[in-house]
């Protein structure tokens, strides 16, 4: 524990290129690219099954075994395949991304998926009824009702890939995963559990921002916490 706090004290592992905040800066850039593109790919195709039912089968399946590929073996064939193809950083930065993406998907399409055919289908008939179109009904209805599931996904990708995105360090790339590989070459053990602190501090902060940022985009009406509090208060006040 002194190894670890002495470490942190430091104040020239807080400092220069290869100082804490710069391996912070780095780490936050790898997630937040993987989750974008993860998002990119997941949320449209999730929405798009939910709310036809087409191809439902085949994706459950393809997603169960993208979460079943061991992430470390995937990286190292990745870099091996695109390495020669690649020049420079890019030869590494892009299969890292690659598998971090891999990572992120299942989590994201799940919650869409799971969101929009959780949706109840007399709110559905109801929307048709008013004349809205396929489309309108996808956009207007069923993802704001879909959201809490949705937020759900990519909170789980978030935490996933902030700490999945230590093994980019083993492929000699930044980020905190730096401090883990580097303080086991030179058994640096402060600096190991370092590393493994500011990671689980990361990570933690990253959900909370997504929480709050739920909070904000979902209708209260839809937050199962709030509706049941105002239940118990309806019933306490009228209990008939």
């Amino acid at each position: 524990m002194n190894l670890l706090w002495d470490w942190l004290a430091d104040p020239a592992n807080w400092q220069g290129p290869y100082g804490i905040p710069v391996r912070v800066g780095e780490h936050l850039v790898y997630s937040g690219i993987t989750l974008l593109l993860a998002a990119l790919v997941g949320v449209p195709l999730g929405l798009w099954i939910g709310h036809t039912g087409r191809g439902r089968v085949g994706v459950v399946n393809l997603v169960n075994g993208m979460r079943s590929v061991p992430t470390l073996g995937l990286l190292y064939v990745a870099v091996l395949v695109a390495g020669p193809l690649l020049a420079g950083d890019i030869a590494f930065v892009v299969p890292s991304i690659f598998v971090l993406v891999v990572l992120a998907v299942p989590p994201i399409l799940a919650g869409a998926y799971a969101g929009v055919e959780g949706v109840d289908p007399g709110v559905r008939d109801a929307a048709r009824g008013m004349g809205m179109s396929s489309l309108e009904v996808l956009v207007r209805v069923e993802v704001p009702c879909a959201l809490p599931l949705i937020f759900s996904g990519l909170r789980s990708a978030a935490l996933q890939v902030v700490a999945t995105a230590t093994l980019a360090a083993s492929v000699s790339l930044g980020g905190l995963g730096r401090f883990l590989i580097d303080g086991q070459a030179y058994r640096d053990y402060g600096q190991m559990a370092g590393g493994a602190l500011l990671v689980a501090a990361l990570a933690m902060l990253v959900d909370l921002c997504f929480a709050l940022v739920q909070r904000v985009a979902v209708s209260p009406g839809l937050a199962p916490v709030r509706s049941s509090r105002r239940a118990r208060r309806a019933l306490v006040v009228n209990p008939t």
